[in-house]
């Protein structure tokens, strides 16, 4: 299990949003508080944002050092204001190699994506049938190994296939997909993952079994008025509301919330 953390809202230095907070995406990785499966999330980070003027892909910042042992990071993290942030720290399934061709967020044009979860024994499992159903487009643009790739490249596939469907649409599809796979074969199965497209957000929290990770959001704290935040834990002391479990959650160029069940 990994921990994430999404900020959309006014630019702002993301070193407010990621190394501040006194319950940051750094003291959870070496003190989580609501972890169930790992201790520790010291098997590499990543941290992707948007520019603040100009309407470019998202630049991403990776990492197969535990994110506390990074010097640069503090430096890059004060220099750089984003309105739309998305950083994750991991704890890699037992199995799957620490590189950096396995480290999130993943990317493809404007969109971002970060996932807190696992499909189990996925090599032995779900990774032929979910390859299957790929666009040979999304397809060869996978670079590593780990399931949440491979569930960002299924998204990415049914959005491409019928690009009429909003992303929360394709969210949805992909996730009944999994469910379809996984559910003859018994398999594990927990997807808490966000995207982004630099303006919206998109999260799911989902599970098959009865562990499901957490993730909780914050909308329009005092001191990040104009924005709304996800997380895997609470960074701070404030008003977070749980994500229901087996939900999907979305939120708007307004900031407006949505969420409905799976």
């Amino acid at each position: 299990m990994c921990r994430v953390l999404a900020y959309l809202g006014a630019p702002i230095q993301l070193d407010q949003i990621l190394c501040k907070p006194e319950h940051s995406l750094i003291v959870q990785s070496y003190q989580p508080r609501e972890m169930q499966v790992a201790l520790l999330n010291a098997d590499g980070f990543g941290v992707g944002w948007y520019h603040e003027q100009r309407d470019e892909n998202p630049y991403t910042y990776k990492n197969t050092l535990p994110i506390w042992n990074d010097v640069n990071l503090p430096h890059l993290a004060r220099y750089v204001e984003s309105p739309c942030t998305l950083a994750y720290v991991r704890s890699a399934t037992p199995g799957l190699a620490v590189d950096l061709g396995n480290c999130q967020p993943f990317t493809w044009g404007r969109l971002m994506f970060v996932h807190n979860g696992f499909i189990e024994r996925f090599r032995h499992t779900l990774r032929r049938p979910l390859r299957q159903l790929l666009r040979e487009d999304v397809e060869c643009l996978i670079q590593g190994v780990t399931d949440s790739e491979h569930i960002f490249a299924l998204i990415l596939s049914i959005w491409r296939d019928q690009p009429e469907l909003s992303l929360e649409e394709a969210f949805r599809k992909a996730i009944a997909k999994l469910i379809e796979l996984a559910t003859p074969q018994g398999v594990k199965l927990a997807v808490t993952a966000v995207m982004s497209t630099g303006k919206r957000l998109v999260a799911c929290r989902y599970s098959n079994f009865e562990i499901i990770s957490t993730l909780y959001w914050l909308r329009d704290d005092l001191n990040f008025p104009g924005s709304v935040i996800l997380a895997s834990e609470p960074l701070f002391e404030a008003d977070w509301k749980a994500c229901p479990a087996q939900s999907l959650l979305s939120v708007g160029e307004d900031l407006e919330i949505k969420c409905d069940g799976l």
